[in-house]
């Protein structure tokens, strides 16, 4: 979830500040916006989709990572923490300090009622500037709504899976995510429907 924006600042004071604060914050053309506390839902589909992940990734050189690894969306203007990504083969940093990576083949952002226009918008924008990424995954938190966005010959293509017992599969990884995994023990609104 973001904060408003603090203030301008450079990129070279942005690292220099987000590597001495306990709290985390996305950087976009000299702003930063302070990034707040999730939700059980969120944090249970992070954790499963991570887990997922990195059991299908299991003999393979590649690997998933949570929210606290810092990625570079393009080079001095964006930064960003997503709630999930991986990386096939040696993970790329944007510097010697090894603490942004620049080479995600996948991201995954659960979606917020305070990010989802961020997250979809600017941000998946954003995302597209970096040449590994092959695979953008926005998460519902409080329904099941998985949007799945894929590169292919260069252009990005949309599948979407509103059902638990859909399978999702990511081709550029050969692996098959279930939906139902992906909400296991999350707390979902019920739909009340009215004649």
């Amino acid at each position: 979830m973001l904060l408003k924006a603090i203030s301008y600042i450079s990129k070279d004071e942005y690292l220099e500040m987000e590597r001495n604060s306990e709290i985390r914050h996305e950087y976009y053309d000299g702003e930063i916006f302070a990034m707040a506390g999730g939700t059980p839902n969120h944090n249970r589909i992070v954790l499963n989709l991570a887990n997922l992940l990195n059991a299908g990734f299991a003999g393979r050189d590649c690997e998933a990572f949570v929210n606290d690894i810092r990625v570079q969306l393009d080079k001095d203007r964006h930064y960003a923490y997503p709630d999930v990504f991986a990386v096939c083969g040696e993970p790329e940093f944007a510097d010697n300090r090894q603490d942004t990576i620049i080479n995600p083949i996948l991201i995954a952002e659960v979606l917020s009622d305070s990010t989802e226009t961020y997250d979809r918008g600017l941000k998946f924008k954003a995302y597209q500037n970096i040449t590994s990424l092959k695979n953008y995954l926005l998460i519902r938190q409080d329904s099941v709504n998985v949007e799945y966005f894929f590169k292919e010959k260069d252009l990005w293509q949309l599948r979407e899976y509103r059902k638990t017992d859909d399978v999702i599969f990511l081709k550029s990884l050969g692996l098959s995510i279930s939906v139902t995994e992906i909400y296991k023990r999350v707390l979902l609104k019920k739909v009340m429907f009215i004649r």
